[in-house]
């Protein structure tokens, strides 16, 4: 580290999934039919709880957030990698690639800690029917979502500024398509061990306490179904916890699958690939989830295409 000359920094590139120059054009419609279809997908989902007054209750108002997430989530990496491939230059600014972390990881903040909520919420729903529209009342709801929102603000705005921190070397290349915190930081000369105390940190605070919260809520909620004595009840009651249970799954399953591609390889192109499963394609898919499980949005999304097609 200390035989490579420092510079001050003024842009990274980002090497992108591959430099294979015949790969690029489909690189660049595979990313943009998807970030369509994620785009297009989560808006549907949003209008449809938006028109439909039925749907205005905590659990579809957390969907929305969700979506809306999950769009600006998308958002803030796909559109710069699409203009690098359509530009064929891999070049992003220093400022532009602290702005990308923050909002990548506030947006993925937001998502993790909305899922928790919407578990318990769940948990409210099935474990305490008669007191739910008191507990789940709209100030408590606001509450928490203002505490996921600035809670994943926080975080994300003390990892920029220990980036700031840092001196960097001449190799400025991000073996990713997009300012990934960790690619960054080990591109640093100087002493990370502060930036990696806070990954650690945070990874703890927004990894593993949601997911125990998560499992913590389900497993109130399986002990409340199975004291269901009719097999009606207990379809009825899993029912309403299988979008949001596909949901979970999908974005650790996809999460952790990224963490221990990383911990396992040393390639971090092989990274970089497996990281599109969570960046890309879980955004992608939970309209699906929620489009094709949910009974309401199927009928919400009904009236909105009949709506649409009167005018």
């Amino acid at each position: 580290m200390e035989g490579r000359n420092q510079t001050r920094v003024t842009e990274f590139i980002l090497l992108g999934l591959s430099e294979e120059q015949e790969l690029q054009s489909l690189l660049f419609w595979l990313f943009l039919s998807m970030y369509l279809v994620t785009f297009t997908g989560n808006l549907l989902i949003i209008l449809a709880i938006i028109t439909d007054s039925r749907l205005h209750t905590p659990m579809y108002l957390f969907l929305t957030n969700l979506s809306f997430s999950d769009i600006c989530f998308t958002s803030t990496t796909i559109p710069k990698m699409l203009l690098n491939i359509q530009t064929q230059s891999r070049v992003i600014t220093y400022a532009g690639c602290l702005s990308q972390m923050y909002f990548y990881m506030f947006f993925a903040g937001v998502d993790n800690l909305l899922l928790t909520v919407m578990a318990y919420d769940r948990f409210v729903a099935i474990c305490h029917p008669l007191h739910y529209m008191v507990i789940m009342n709209p100030r408590f709801c606001c509450i928490l979502f203002l505490i996921s929102s600035v809670l994943s603000a926080l975080i994300s705005l003390i990892h920029d500024l220990m980036i700031l921190r840092l001196s960097f070397c001449t190799e400025l290349e991000i073996l990713h398509f997009f300012c990934e915190l960790n690619q960054v930081i080990q591109l640093a000369c100087s002493d990370t061990f502060l930036n990696d105390l806070a990954m650690y940190l945070a990874s703890g605070l927004l990894g593993v306490v949601p997911l125990t919260g998560i499992l913590s809520s389900y497993s109130r909620i399986v002990a409340s179904i199975l004291r269901i004595s009719s097999v009606k009840g207990k379809y009825k009651a899993f029912s309403t916890c299988g979008s949001h249970l596909s949901v979970v799954s999908l974005f650790y399953g996809t999460s952790l699958g990224v963490y221990l591609s990383s911990a396992a390889s040393q390639n971090s192109r092989a990274c970089a690939i497996a990281s599109v499963m969570f960046t890309v394609v879980t955004p992608m898919l939970n309209p699906f989830i929620y489009g094709l499980r949910n009974r309401d949005i199927k009928q919400a999304l009904r009236k909105l295409f009949h709506t649409l097609q009167d005018r």
